[in-house]
């Protein structure tokens, strides 16, 4: 977390140029099995699986209020929407890598559609605040979106678009998020085991959620 890393905390977005090397692979081995669902990290998953990439703030809670969402076949914590390939936690901490912590959701449009998702995601935390959230600060705590689909970049300029003006009148100020397709921001890079469905593992352990408490419907 933030405090952990005080003395490396950024609040600016690293330049392509300044941001660290990273590596070919992974440096730790990637867990291959959601330890609530059962169901695989990095699929393969039933067919008609849709995925998309969710960044609200510390990836530890956002990841266990995803997970319980009906219709999502399964969850994962990791990087992305920086420069660096590969990069590990403590990298990711510096806020020289440029990536966000990030939920990688996959689930079922015929369960739950794009904008219940995305609602969902929206009411989980405050958009608003740029790299931050709460008392985590930096780049690495952004809210962003990143798209897989044609229909979920709909969804999600739809939703937010509905959401802002709601927000706007409970006294929070413009809408921050991230939106771009997955491709264009980058890989989706999984993160060490310990993170993955933290806090399963750590009952007890830290849980920022930050909700405004404003609906998005």
């Amino acid at each position: 977390m933030s405090w952990l890393f005080g003395s490396a905390i950024r609040s600016t977005m690293v330049e392509p140029e300044r941001a660290l090397a990273g590596r070919d692979d992974y440096a730790y081995e990637v867990p291959t099995t959601h330890a609530v669902l059962g169901t695989p990290l990095a699929g393969p998953w039933p067919a008609g699986t849709a995925t998309i990439s969710l960044a609200l703030g510390c990836f530890w809670g956002a990841e266990k209020e995803l997970w319980q969402i009906p219709g999502v076949v399964t969850t994962a914590v990791g990087y992305q929407g920086g420069f660096t390939p590969f990069p590990t936690y403590e990298e990711v901490c510096t806020g020289m890598t440029g990536h966000t912590e990030t939920v990688l959701v996959a689930y079922d449009p015929a369960v739950l559609s794009h904008d219940e998702l995305l609602r969902r995601f929206w009411e989980a935390h405050d958009p608003t605040q740029g790299f931050r959230q709460g008392n985590d600060v930096g780049t690495q705590y952004r809210s962003a979106i990143f798209t897989t689909t044609p229909e979920q970049a709909e969804a999600a300029a739809r939703t937010r678009d509905l959401f802002a003006p709601r927000l706007a009148h409970a006294g929070y100020g413009d809408i921050t998020t991230e939106i771009r397709p997955a491709d264009e921001a980058g890989r989706f890079y999984y993160a060490e085991d310990y993170h993955q469905q933290y806090l399963v593992k750590n009952p007890n352990g830290y849980c920022p959620v930050h909700s405004t408490g404003v609906a998005c419907q």
